[in-house]
């Protein structure tokens, strides 16, 4: 099983220009994935720079047919005329692995008021991968706040617990056509993003540490490149954005059940579709 995730910036590459049909052509040629994990996507966010159109989850259901596409909003504002679509920014799955309960959820937003921000989520899929049911999870955290980087890292390791629980503890369909679907949910998962975390930092070292009583994560790549330094996910070729410097900040975590499956994690350093660099996972 091939995943990638990458922060595509709306399709907006290192020199500022939006072109998402390129952007999938890029992923397409790092692998012939089967899930593809993207953060920051939009719809009615023309006002965008570089001017991305109006419904990139359309777009990217367009581009890959044969994949089901799964949204999650974090902001969600109204127009700036007062008419079109509504502002959306979020997250996107999209596989061609049978999906199963897709689950959106609103991340922590505590007030902090010496930061801009804006609501984040995590989009969880179940998919039925060839080796068994996986969750798959992909998130984009704050990126000025370390108050609420934290407390959404918090809320990802709950969520895992809970799922776990549900998976301990499943509960039965009502029917078969209603929406009480069956409760179990795969222990084994994959949690992948952008988490504007710098490798090491308080976020990232929280997000891994061990979990009482319960199967925690390990950082794929680290795993594959025991003793090495990540490279660079961001600002590596956008220099304007990120002006301070490149930094390591995505990320794809798998449970540790997983760790003997793993067979491929690289970051690719080549493309410039966007001012963050793709990861490609492979599973056995």
């Amino acid at each position: 099983m091939r995943l990638i995730s990458w922060n595509i910036q709306w399709g907006r590459d290192a020199s500022g220009t939006v072109d998402l049909a390129r952007t999938i052509r890029e992923a397409q040629a790092l692998a012939d994935f089967d899930v593809i994990c993207l953060q920051e996507v939009t719809r009615g966010f023309h006002v965008l720079p570089g001017g991305p159109s109006n419904d990139q989850f359309a777009e990217l259901a367009a581009a890959l047919p044969g994949f089901t596409v799964l949204e999650a909003i974090g902001a969600d504002l109204p127009p700036l005329d007062g008419t079109g679509p509504r502002r959306q920014f979020g997250n996107a799955i999209a596989t061609r692995l049978p999906a199963e309960l897709a689950i959106r959820h609103t991340l922590p937003w505590p007030a902090d008021a010496s930061a801009p921000s804006m609501q984040r989520v995590a989009l969880e899929a179940m998919v039925r991968a060839p080796n068994g049911p996986l969750r798959i999870v992909v998130t984009h955290l704050e990126f000025y706040s370390l108050k609420q980087r934290l407390a959404q890292v918090d809320e990802l390791r709950r969520l895992h617990l809970e799922a776990l629980d549900h998976a301990a503890h499943p509960a039965t369909a009502e029917n078969t056509s209603g929406p009480f679907a069956p409760t179990a949910r795969p222990s084994s998962a994959i949690v992948c993003g952008d988490f504007n975390s710098a490798f090491d930092s308080p976020a990232y070292r929280r997000f891994l540490a061990p979990i009482q009583g319960a199967p925690g994560f390990v950082d794929a790549w680290c795993a594959l490149h025991p003793g090495q330094m990540p490279p660079p996910t961001a600002g590596v070729y956008d220099t304007v954005q990120w002006s301070e410097g490149a930094i390591a900040c995505d990320f794809v975590f798998v449970t540790d059940d997983l760790r003997s499956r793993l067979r491929r994690c690289e970051i690719d350093g080549v493309t410039q579709a966007s001012d963050h660099q793709p990861i490609v996972l492979e599973l056995d």
